[in-house]
């Protein structure tokens, strides 16, 4: 279905969740800027807010997120504790300026604190922004979930979830440090369904330790009959060397190159032939979804929770790590847990890493997320004269379509979605940044 060509995909490159990207930020952008971006935010701007719980009941071997056990309860009760004053600080700037059109938690997995303890700051996210008309989604650890979880998603409205599957097959569970048997997730989902949860993902994954194309063949099939509204098939990225907790993994047991190429071309014939709309080339969601709606009007975007209809401008993110985008800013919070808390406790912003977005970066940034999430982009014929070095290797493969004012990848180009708008990517040198396989 799609040619193989390793020498296109050799260049690990980013995600490009932002541009610039995260390895562009450094301290030099911190708490003045995020202050003064808030200060600039009008009265009926459009606000996404993400709230991010960096702790799991179980952490996993291959997990790249900014996560700890949550098995110190007095720990996570602090963070909660500073996380509430955050919510304080940020809407006593915002001034009640802004509108919050969607609060997502993320993380780790937000179900590793009690359930009571969501409510308490859902209720305080809600108060102090004038946040009750806001759509609510959240990841999920269906291994950490119970009644009283099942319970709160209803009553708290939750209309978007994202349960972590990664791989049915037990063998795989097992070499990446995730046992989760598949009736505890079809239990999940009919749970989920019937607290309301009108839209759900499944998180997939390819190129794990020992998996074959009879592994992934096998997670697909339960995933195609349980009929997840939106499915991600991500490539596992293997970077041991940035990520301690990778080590568990025996790397000689990863799929090569080769194999995970064919693995990605089996999740996506496989998932659109079973009536999923394509979202890029690793995500999927079934025609009514709002992501295949946004997919067909030309309307779809990416940001730091990867493919979103959400159309805001300003995302505010809240807790450690988290990070916050305006038109001409990316901002990150303090990443350490506990240096996070003693900066709200002095009732400071977190804000401090993050890279300012020129008018230049804007319109690159523009060029790759139109490249990524429409498949084609208007571009200046000075930009793609200097682009046309880097381009020229995928156009001679038929990967690209170039016309005056006009760039468009072609269906067979689509794996090397991420390799050909790194082209547009004026930051990247040959050893800058440490990325994940672009496929």
């Amino acid at each position: 279905m799609w040619p193989y060509y390793p020498d296109l995909l050799d260049r690990p490159v980013p995600r490009y969740t932002s541009y610039p990207t995260a390895a562009e930020f450094d301290d030099s952008i911190g708490l003045s800027d995020q202050t003064a971006a808030i200060d600039m935010i009008g009265v009926e701007t459009p606000i996404s807010l993400y709230v991010h719980i960096p702790y799991c009941q179980e952490i996993c071997w291959y997990c790249g997120c900014n996560t700890g056990a949550a098995n110190r309860g007095d720990r996570v009760a602090t963070y909660l504790d500073a996380l509430e004053e955050e919510i304080h600080l940020v809407a006593r700037h915002l001034g009640g300026r802004g509108r919050i059109s969607r609060i997502a938690f993320g993380g780790g997995s937000p179900n590793a604190i009690p359930a009571l303890a969501f409510v308490r700051l859902l209720d305080r996210i809600v108060t102090e922004f004038h946040a009750a008309s806001a759509e609510i989604a959240i990841e999920l650890d269906p291994r950490s979930l119970d009644n009283d979880w099942y319970d709160v998603l209803a009553k708290t409205r939750v209309t978007r979830a994202s349960l972590g599957v990664q791989t049915f097959a037990p063998h795989i569970q097992q070499a990446i440090g995730r046992i989760q048997p598949l009736a505890m997730i079809e239990a999940a989902l009919a749970r989920l369904r019937a607290a309301h949860v009108s839209s759900i993902n499944f998180d997939l994954m390819y190129g794990l330790p020992h998996q074959h194309l009879a592994d992934l063949d096998d997670t697909l099939d339960h995933a195609i009959r349980l009929a997840p509204d939106r499915i991600a098939l991500f490539g596992y990225a293997h970077l041991p060397s940035v990520i301690s907790r990778q080590r568990h993994i025996d790397e000689q047991s990863l799929p090569d190159s080769h194999r995970r190429f064919e693995q990605a071309a089996r999740g996506y014939r496989r998932l659109t032939a079973a009536g999923y709309v394509p979202i890029g080339f690793d995500h999927f969601a079934l025609p009514g979804d709002s992501l295949a709606l946004a997919a067909a009007e030309h309307k779809l975007h990416r940001n730091f929770q990867g493919f979103t209809d959400d159309p805001c401008e300003v995302m505010l993110g809240l807790g450690a790590s988290a990070i916050s985008q305006f038109p001409d800013l990316i901002v990150q919070n303090e990443k350490m847990a506990g240096r996070y808390r003693m900066l709200v406790g002095a009732h400071q912003l977190a804000g401090r890493r993050g890279v300012r977005r020129s008018t230049e970066d804007q319109w690159r940034g523009r060029i790759i997320e139109q490249l990524l999430c429409s498949g084609s982009a208007k571009i200046e014929d000075e930009l793609m004269h200097r682009a046309g070095p880097a381009l020229r290797p995928f156009g001679d493969h038929g990967l690209v379509r170039c016309s005056p004012g006009q760039m468009a990848i072609t269906p067979t180009g689509l794996p090397y979605a991420r390799a050909i708008a790194a082209c547009f990517d004026a930051y990247r040198g040959p050893s800058k940044g440490t990325f994940s396989h672009a496929i």
